[in-house]
């Protein structure tokens, strides 16, 4: 058996590379099972046990690598905000047909699991830092992609109309268009564009 002293000075930073990458990758396992796992279920309904078998490592992995539960819900909630922000900010400024694109984009995809975590956030702490990184990220969303339109107003007509343009594109109009009143993706789209334009005068 060779002995470690005895290896190569350039094997040693290969090898210590090689278990970097496959620690950073077994925590990217675990952070996106948690991720998925949470858009399925409820908090309660969903165990270290589980995240563990989703991802394919052992509970004691899990905790190793994030103390508890707790803590891995905060890392998961900065994961999927990265992920979250790289969709929606895509969306090209002052373009609105490419606006409510991205942001159908966005809710067919995430847009059932935000109802889920904002069902729960008054009593899961964690995830009512979640909600508010989420408003956070939504009200800028919102400045940043309609600045243009917003730009045409002034003083309390532009507060007005950046407070419209928020309620609008939130997750809840979205689940009100598409799920309580069946509107298919394509309605929904082209409901969320016609209200937008409605504000502009443009409709």
């Amino acid at each position: 058996m060779k002995d470690a002293s005895s290896e190569s000075p350039r094997r040693r930073p290969y090898r210590m590379r090689a278990r970097a990458e496959a620690a950073a990758e077994t925590g990217r396992r675990i952070l996106e099972a948690t991720i998925e796992l949470h858009r399925e279920r409820y908090f309660d309904q969903v165990s270290l046990e589980d995240i563990a078998g989703r991802a394919g490592v052992t509970v004691q992995t899990v905790i190793r690598r994030f103390g508890n539960k707790e803590r891995l819900i905060e890392a998961a909630a900065e994961e999927g905000n990265r992920q979250v922000s790289r969709q929606r900010y895509q969306a090209p400024i002052g373009d609105i047909e490419g606006a409510v694109k991205n942001l159908m984009d966005h809710y067919e995809e995430w847009g059932e699991s935000a109802l889920r975590i904002l069902a729960q956030e008054e009593r899961v702490p964690a995830f009512r830092e979640v909600t508010d990184a989420a408003r956070a990220l939504h009200y800028e969303w919102v400045e940043r992609t309609f600045a243009p339109l917003i730009a045409e107003r002034e003083g309390a007509a532009r507060r007005r109309l950046l407070a419209e343009l928020i309620a609008i594109c939130d997750v809840y109009f979205w689940k009100l268009l598409r799920r309580d009143m069946g509107l298919s993706r394509e309605q929904t789209q082209l409901a969320l564009k016609e209200t937008i334009l409605a504000l502009k005068g443009e409709a």
